[in-house]
């Protein structure tokens, strides 16, 4: 994929000039990291996934040595004009009163980052002004939506090792399911969900407002950075920026749930190599969160029945990640441990 200001005008012509210009892994680092893992106390394969976590870690660091020193969570909130269709059992004003919680340390977010060490930031994009209504326009325009992505690739620019993206904003999961549905096909009651708790008739007009925003947008559904915009929310452009600007960092990217998977959604769909550097923190209770990661190519890391978003999968994900990195880092070799290795037959 190339462009230039003559091949490409539009207000997305950077974000695809990014896109070609993302870096690959470093197997050198991978190597390093394998050949140290064969002379640990222990069988070779014995801590499976965990092993390749490792390795994940330093492919995309660019570290024979990986680390997790600066490990952050960053949650995305936004609002959204489809809750006036009500498509959530929430009403909008949680949106404000949930981030007070984040900031007074009061959710389960911020447990779970004091628990395991994790850096935490919240990112407000305008959680006091929703963004369109999908079902009669577009949730943004094409400048408004880069600008948020640029936003989000802020993320980044304190320094991290390893970033988790998750969000938070009352509607957020029929923006999704009308990102997916657009990327995808299929009918609308394949990709809603229940969400924070909905009934049936909440459940039926969440799928209507998915089917009239596929209608309504029907003629501008061929480019997946175009369905960001018109279908999306701040905080799911806000992700991608996030997600694209750590690629460019050479920092790892651990993704939430459902929604968050719907920002990363769009940057597969513009390139299949764009989520290289990203695993799957868990899969959500939410929908058809599992088929997405299947399309994407991403197994989860854990799978726990959660769908509570603000990062929480991730977060957890990211624990795990800091005990497999420890043990590969701290465990005795054989030659230190006076352990005898694998006899030879």
């Amino acid at each position: 994929m190339t462009s230039s200001p003559t091949a490409d005008a539009s207000p997305f012509a950077d974000i695809r000039r990014l896109l070609t210009e993302m870096p690959g892994p470093d197997g050198d680092a991978v190597a390093a990291i394998r050949a140290r893992d064969a002379s640990l106390t222990k069988p070779p394969g014995a801590l499976g996934r965990l092993e390749a976590f490792v390795e994940w870690l330093g492919a995309w660091q660019g570290k024979a040595k990986p680390t997790l020193d600066r490990p952050m969570v960053c949650v995305f909130a936004g609002s959204h004009g489809v809750v006036e269709r009500g498509v959530s059992a929430f009403p909008a004003a949680v949106n404000r009163q949930m981030l007070d919680n984040f900031a007074a340390g009061g959710a389960a977010i911020n447990q779970l980052c004091a628990a395991y060490g994790l850096g935490f930031r919240v990112f407000d994009l305008a959680v006091d002004l929703p963004t369109g209504d999908i079902c009669s326009g577009p949730a943004l325009d094409e400048k408004g939506c880069v600008a948020t992505m640029a936003f989000g690739m802020e993320a980044v620019a304190a320094g991290t090792d390893c970033l988790a993206v998750g969000e938070m904003g009352i509607g957020n999961t029929t923006v999704a399911a009308a990102i997916y549905a657009a990327l995808y096909g299929g009918e609308a009651e394949h990709w809603v969900g229940r969400g924070t708790g909905l009934d049936a008739a909440g459940l039926a007009r969440k799928a209507q407002a998915v089917r009239l925003a596929l209608d309504t947008h029907k003629d501008h559904l061929g480019d997946p950075l175009t369905i960001l915009a018109r279908l999306g929310g701040r905080e799911i452009a806000a992700m991608a920026g996030a997600i694209l600007a750590a690629r460019l960092q050479r920092v790892p990217v651990v993704l939430d749930g459902y929604v968050a998977t719907g920002a990363a959604a769009v940057l597969h769909a513009a390139d299949a190599h764009a989520l290289d550097h990203c695993i799957a923190g868990h899969c959500s209770a939410e929908g058809a969160h599992g088929e997405v990661l299947e399309r994407l190519g991403l197994k989860p890391v854990l799978s726990l029945d959660m769908r509570l978003g603000e990062a929480s999968g991730a977060a957890l994900a990211l624990g795990l990640l800091k005990g497999a990195l420890a043990c590969h880092r701290d465990m005795a070799t054989f030659e230190q441990a006076g352990v005898s290795g694998k006899s030879e037959s």
